[in-house]
């Protein structure tokens, strides 16, 4: 759970994850694409292609390659896991 929270303790992939659970199975153009036009990051393809490691290691991303591509998609389970986690208190 530590790469999990590790992951999500940075702006650029808090937003990262933003965009792909607003539209999901982005290549790394599109969501560079994304992040200058809607965000106004002037970040490099390779910052955001680490950034994307650190997401995929921590299990918030799925990776599929086609051709020379690959598509990255937003995985909610380790968030809700977390959810899980801590049970919740039951009004009296």
């Amino acid at each position: 759970m530590a790469d999990i929270f590790r992951a999500l303790d940075d702006e650029t992939r808090r937003l990262i994850l933003d965009e792909l659970s607003a539209r999901d199975g982005q290549a790394l153009f599109e969501i560079c694409t994304m992040l200058t036009m809607r965000h106004g990051l002037s970040i490099t393809r390779q910052a955001i292609s680490q950034h994307l490691g650190v997401l995929e290691s921590a299990g918030l991303l799925t990776t599929e390659k086609r051709g020379r591509s690959k598509f990255h998609y937003f995985n909610a389970g380790p968030l809700t896991e977390i959810s899980e986690r801590w049970p919740h208190q039951k009004e009296t």
